[in-house]
């Protein structure tokens, strides 16, 4: 938000379909109209661990493409990917470059390589993009006005052989298996995510700050789901070791059981 905002523009944010958390087509319709600029999608999407199927990326495509006709300028798809490559069993990520041609696909290394706070990665524009020079230039014009995000050369250098890897992300699958189902078994409320490596819970009253707060009790860490744009959920990051998701579970337990009494 304060990125868009910083640039003068005015950031609209649709509310995602709770019951599985794909993209409500319907809203998103709605909302995009002759100011609209550029779409920002993030898939494996945090905070959810929600990818976005093959038919909502369609949808959404054929919506702008529409759109893009309809008010006689472009709208750019803006596809933050950073969790791609955390992806679980047989789940693909779409590439969207095959369904829109005006998109910024936008990667960082920091999740795949277990990096977290190192700023290296990409922007993948491509040639079929509308005034595709145009736009290659302003981005790369951007990325050195923005020195505070150059990618260190050290890093550069790093990355570059390590191109294809990515951490061991059967660590995570094992802790989402276990934590999800002993959730689900305690009576809390999710959508399994399919990827990155994030449990997005419907909390256990409507104050999601609050249960946050009786679950650091328990010693838990909660993120609240208003952060995110999404009031009444909390975020939980299973990226840790797995004795220690193990651990937490009596923790989730007696937290449940506060709300039973």
């Amino acid at each position: 938000k304060v990125y868009v905002e910083s640039a003068g523009a005015v950031l609209s944010v649709i509310p995602a379909n709770t019951e599985n958390f794909q993209v409500d087509l319907e809203k998103f319709e709605k909302a995009v109209n002759k100011n609209t600029k550029a779409v920002i999608i993030n898939s494996p999407n945090n905070p959810s661990g929600v990818v976005y199927s093959l038919d909502t990326i369609k949808k959404i495509c054929s919506i702008m493409e529409k759109k893009s006709e309809e008010f006689g300028h472009v709208i750019y798809l803006v596809s933050d990917e950073p969790y791609s490559e955390l992806v679980y069993g047989d789940v693909e990520v779409p590439f969207l470059l095959n369904h829109y041609d005006n998109t910024f696909v936008c990667y960082s290394y920091s999740k795949s390589l277990s990096l977290p706070g190192e700023r290296i990665g990409y922007v993948l524009v491509s040639n079929r993009m509308h005034d595709a020079e145009d736009v290659y230039a302003a981005v790369c014009g951007a990325g050195r006005a923005l020195g505070y995000v150059c990618a260190p050369s050290l890093f550069q250098y790093l990355i570059a052989r390590c191109i294809g890897r990515t951490s061991d992300i059967s660590i995570y699958k094992k802790n989402r298996d276990i934590l999800y189902s002993a959730l689900k078994e305690m009576g809390y409320e999710c959508a399994k995510p399919d990827g990155a490596f994030y449990l997005f819970v419907k909390a256990l009253e409507p104050d999601a700050a609050a249960f946050c707060e009786k679950a650091k009790k328990h010693e838990i860490l909660l993120v609240p789901g208003d952060d995110f744009g999404c009031p009444g959920y909390v975020r939980i990051s299973y990226c840790v070791r797995t004795d220690q998701i193990e651990a937490s579970l009596p923790a989730f337990e007696k937290l449940a059981a506060e709300y039973k009494k």
